[in-house]
């Protein structure tokens, strides 16, 4: 009797034919670097996540062997300098690459970016020489997954009031404490963590898997990012090398540091799963027959697809100034949380008008809009509520913050 509990793949015989919407010729503000990154990355797709997502997302299977594609490709921390086996490309090329994998999958796309923005930026940017050295090429080539460990059972937008820490025993440092809702954490190799050490301040630790009484236990039955793998960090005493504390930033403004990096990157990804809705709808609309004609002849139907395509646009353009202002050194965490949070709710509301316009077959897996909608479900809540952002601007107009 066979012991294999794997579920069985199903690759798809149904061509990913995406082609993107740009009505106002947006790919002459690009660069011909920027146009390559995106065919490269638009092909991988194709090719490596389009045929299997569906079945995938159905099995609640995480592909483990996307992570080593991921770091081939040149996915993870696409931003970062070369001398650690990172790309070197300016903060536009990172969205089109976070746009083009989350055209193929939300949950591909937290793998990616989680490994980039949340895991790989900061030991870049907190990290010494020797952390760098270390870390940062076997993640960006895939050896190596990491994850980030901010958000706890108790402390989700309040991250401040955390209550996992550490003491410092001499020689190493003792952790204790738990974090939840972990993307890459059941398979990660690395863990960036972030506690407070005993005079409350915040720091971020390296945890290597392996260390005793570290765990990470994995979350089941989600509806929503199924294809990516999900868990909590646990900590029980764990003893951390003092040469694994991040020497260059303490306090909370440094993961959110991360957390803005990460933020822009979804704000991208999120379009990518808008525009698989979007095309979707419009060949829906030309194929379907209905009273003896396609569709689209109603006109209910161009309303929907005319308004899809002006917010699809819209966005595009907020996300391209947000990217020249990234390459600039100028984006504010306010205006990340615009993009981000205009992003997730123009795909939100574009993968449900999508479903619509395929009526019936809109919630099969033969189309993708339902496995966007759930997976945008997760996007809109993560790396800060659709609420809190509102709140991020509402202080930046009103000098008043709200959040307590």
């Amino acid at each position: 009797m066979s012991t294999d509990s794997s579920p069985k793949i199903q690759k798809s015989a149904k061509q990913d034919i995406f082609e993107h919407p740009d009505f106002y010729g947006m790919d002459d503000l690009l660069t011909e670097e920027h146009k390559m990154v995106r065919s490269a990355v638009r092909d991988f797709v194709k090719r490596e996540i389009s045929p299997f997502i569906e079945s995938w997302a159905e099995n609640a299977y995480f592909p483990y062997d996307i992570v080593k594609k991921f770091g081939d490709i040149g996915a993870f921390g696409p931003q970062l300098p070369t001398e650690y086996g990172c790309g070197g490309m300016d903060y536009i090329s990172y969205g089109i690459i976070m746009q083009e994998i989350e055209r193929g999958d939300s949950g591909m796309r937290s793998t990616a970016s989680v490994q980039g923005s949340l895991v790989m930026y900061p030991i870049y940017k907190f990290g010494n020489e020797e952390q760098r050295n270390k870390y940062l090429p076997k993640l960006a080539s895939g050896e190596w997954l990491g994850c980030f460990g901010l958000t706890e059972p108790d402390h989700g937008s309040n991250p401040s009031g955390m209550t996992t820490n550490f003491k410092d025993m001499g020689d190493h440092y003792l952790l204790n404490g738990a974090k939840m809702w972990i993307s890459n954490s059941p398979k990660a190799d690395v863990a960036v963590v972030w506690a407070k050490n005993e005079e409350g301040r915040i720091h971020g630790l390296i945890v290597e898997r392996g260390m005793e009484g570290f765990s990470t236990p994995e979350t089941h039955g989600k509806w929503s990012l199924r294809a990516s793998t999900t868990g909590e960090l646990v900590f029980d005493n764990v003893k951390v090398p003092k040469e694994n504390l991040l020497p260059n930033k303490s306090g909370l403004g440094a993961p959110m540091m991360c957390l803005d990096s990460a933020r822009y990157g979804i704000a991208w990804g999120a379009i990518g799963a808008a525009m698989d809705c979007y095309e979707s709808a419009r060949r829906y609309c030309a194929e379907r027959i209905q009273f003896d004609k396609p569709i689209g002849a109603f006109q209910l139907q161009q309303k929907k697809l005319s308004e899809m395509l002006t917010e699809i646009t819209k966005a595009q353009l907020l996300n391209l100034r947000l990217g020249q202002l990234f390459n600039e050194g100028k984006a504010t965490t306010p205006q990340i949380s615009m993009a981000k949070r205009n992003a997730v709710e123009v795909a939100l509301n574009i993968a449900r008008e999508a479903r619509q316009i395929h009526g019936g077959m809109g919630i099969t897996g033969e189309y993708p809009m339902m496995r966007h909608m759930a997976n945008l479900e997760s996007v809109v809540t993560y790396e800060g509520t659709h609420d809190i952002h509102l709140l991020i601007l509402g202080a930046e107009i009103t000098g008043i913050p709200a959040f307590k």
